[in-house]
């Protein structure tokens, strides 16, 4: 699937079918699609009366995906904004990874994220497929007429999509609807990528797409086997030292200790984990070029590279002061039953 760092857009004014008929109150379409979703987090279960002649954002998302997470601010910020105007936004949850259909590490995610927006639960992709969506992020805005009138794939684009929120909303009002566009800056995990010194690719852990594999031997797929991290690896590969058993999601590790190693060049460094219960959270530490990282540290470690996995999410473990350079990143970790799915950057 795909995980879009750079937006692009559809301008779709006026076109598609309307989403409520003129003359039936019942909603089709996407709409259909989406109010016909089997379960709502933040609401009760909404109906077509709830989004009858408003402006509705749809927001395609997964709460690991760090391109989802980085327009987090964006979206909390025009659902206040403008929700008195006549602006609705809503949440679908379209799940990558098997943990993420758990809706208890959903409705986590939703609060430590602080997402108060109704969310719809789509772990059967029903609503994706009836967008023919193909992103995440990805946004949808329709108008007060039902119609879909643009799309935008990936992150960027904010402040021209926040002048067609405006715009739209205009017409409901019949009267221009403004307001300052402002810079939202995101916090932690949530800031902008550092594009100018990203040359790091998003990079899977379990077989089915994983790339760049430098281990001895390559991968074995579902076998439990010992791995070898070689004593040089060139930018952009990675390794597993330990016991590990490699299947299509994710790496899980059998004995303790065990460690990833990547060769990476970017700002942020980050990586989706998950334990094989909650009950039995997972320590680990990490390195950079074999030292504690210091002030380069991310949000959820300590100076000293300390920090442990008691959730099932995305990971922010470098987020580099000094200047980017290639560097080479290590995680041990000290208890078995981890599980590693897929590094990302910023």
């Amino acid at each position: 699937m795909r995980h879009a760092l750079i937006a692009f857009a559809a301008l779709i004014i006026g076109m598609g079918a309307p989403a409520f008929a003129a003359s039936d109150p019942t909603p089709s379409g996407l709409l259909a699609a989406l109010l016909g979703a089997r379960q709502w987090l933040n609401t009760p279960p909404l109906r077509p009366e709830d989004l009858r002649g408003k402006v509705v954002l749809v927001n395609f998302w997964t709460f690991s995906c760090i391109n989802s997470l980085r327009a987090l601010p964006y979206l909390r910020d025009w659902a206040k904004k403008y929700r008195d105007s006549g602006l609705v936004v809503i949440g679908v949850q379209t799940p990558e990874f098997a943990f993420e259909k758990d809706v208890t590490n959903v409705r986590q995610a939703l609060a430590a994220l602080d997402v108060e927006y109704p969310v719809a639960i789509d772990n059967d992709y029903g609503i994706w497929r009836a967008f023919a969506n193909d992103a995440w992020p990805a946004f949808y805005f329709i108008g007060a007429d039902g119609r879909l009138r643009h799309r935008v794939l990936g992150e960027g684009g904010y402040d021209e999509s926040e002048r067609l929120i405006q715009q739209l909303l205009s017409e409901v009002e019949g009267a221009p609807v403004t307001g300052n566009i402002e810079a939202i800056q995101g916090q932690g995990i949530q800031a902008a990528a550092d594009e100018n010194d990203l040359r790091a690719n998003e990079t899977y852990i379990g077989y089915d797409q994983a790339q760049g594999f430098a281990s001895r031997g390559g991968i074995r797929e579902d076998a439990p086997s010992l791995y070898r991290t070689p004593s040089a690896l060139p930018p952009g590969q990675w390794s597993l030292s330990g016991a590990w058993t490699v299947g299509g999601e994710f790496a899980a590790l059998n004995n303790a200790p065990g460690s990833i190693v990547y060769r990476f060049h970017a700002r942020d460094l980050h990586l989706v984990l998950a334990t094989a219960s909650r009950d039995h959270p997972v320590r680990f530490r990490i390195k950079i070029d074999g030292a504690p990282p210091g002030v380069d540290h991310g949000f959820d470690v300590d100076a000293e590279g300390w920090g442990s996995v008691g959730e099932d999410r995305l990971y922010q473990l470098v987020r580099q002061t000094r200047p980017v350079v290639d560097r080479t990143f290590e995680i041990e970790f000290l208890d078995a039953g981890v599980r590693a799915y897929v590094f990302t950057f910023g």
